[in-house]
């Protein structure tokens, strides 16, 4: 496809997808685990998808909630972040958090400033990409301040890019921007004293529905992704323990909803099967030592439906 056209994409689900940045990755995996078949041609931003009457549409992530809420668009992968920014949160609902993409919305001010809240950056000036959010934040700073003035108020002026640079170039006093790791504001001489919200990525519909005949599809997908979501976060945690010790067993590995418990040849024995996270399976299996149990294995999840 050349361009939008109306025709093509007509009776199609369409799904906008952040065409790069740091969600942009992730987000085409997360669509490999939901076998949702495509090829996007080089330097086009909308694609067929093969095995379903889908279009993905490739957007920037800031303009993901719009075309959602207020467009034609019918489902969207964008930051929590951004759909506060566009002030759509009347507009779209959040379906599922995605687990990735995880950051906080800080003010970020330099190592040797003698300022350690926010309230000594009133009537200051903060340079930012989250020119609403920030707007907000420091009014609520400026009226604990006292500070009704226009002209005394804290300035907030936006910047595109490189926001962590702002300081040492003499454009602002502190910032407001996006961390993950922390790195880069370490590296530009900056530490965080306040945080404005937590953010990652999630898939998001319209608080409207626009097409009713594309609800059963909308349903599926996103069944499809949380199953993708789920085994990535998840892992099945099988074992076997005596039948005096199965409540102390199975309070440790509670899965999901229930653990699967099935008897052994042993009657005094029954195996044990159970969704644990990833991240506190070593603390699990260390746990299930302690009460007893034996043959304990881990196996990875392909794929869910949960």
């Amino acid at each position: 496809m050349s361009a939008l056209d109306a025709s093509t994409l007509n009776g199609r689900l369409l799904f906008a997808i952040p065409k790069k940045g740091r969600l942009h990755e992730k987000c085409l995996t997360l669509l490999a685990g939901a076998d949702i078949q495509f090829r996007r041609p080089n330097r086009l931003d909308v694609c067929l998808v093969q095995n379903h009457p889908i279009a993905l549409v490739f957007l920037p992530a800031s303009d993901i909630p719009s075309f959602v809420g207020k467009g034609n668009v019918d489902l969207g992968i964008t930051g929590h972040d951004v759909i506060l920014e566009a002030q759509m949160e009347a507009h779209v609902s959040e379906t599922l958090r995605l687990g990735f993409g995880k950051c906080a919305l800080q003010v970020q001010v330099p190592e040797a400033a003698p300022v350690h809240s926010v309230d000594a950056l009133a009537g200051k000036r903060i340079v930012t990409s989250f020119e609403v959010l920030a707007g907000h934040f420091f009014a609520d700073v400026d009226k604990r301040a006292g500070i009704e003035s226009d002209d005394a108020r804290t300035q907030i002026e936006y910047v595109g890019g490189s926001v962590e640079a702002a300081c040492a170039l003499g454009l602002a006093d502190g910032i407001v921007d996006l961390v993950e790791s922390g790195e880069t504001m370490r590296a530009a001489g900056l530490r965080p004293i306040a945080t404005l919200l937590q953010s990652e990525a999630v898939l998001i519909r319209s608080s409207t529905p626009k097409h009713a005949h594309l609800a059963p599809l909308i349903d599926k997908i996103t069944a499809r992704i949380a199953g993708v979501i789920a085994a990535g976060k998840y892992v099945i945690c099988q074992y076997n323990v005596r039948r005096a010790t199965l409540s102390a067993a199975t309070a440790i590995t509670p899965g999901r909803r229930a653990p699967t418990i099935s008897p052994l040849e042993d009657p005094e024995w029954v195996a044990v099967s159970s969704m644990v996270e990833r991240s506190k399976m070593a603390d699990v299996m260390d746990q299930l030592v302690s009460v007893g149990a034996e043959d304990i294995l881990i196996f990875n999840l392909d794929n869910s439906r949960v």
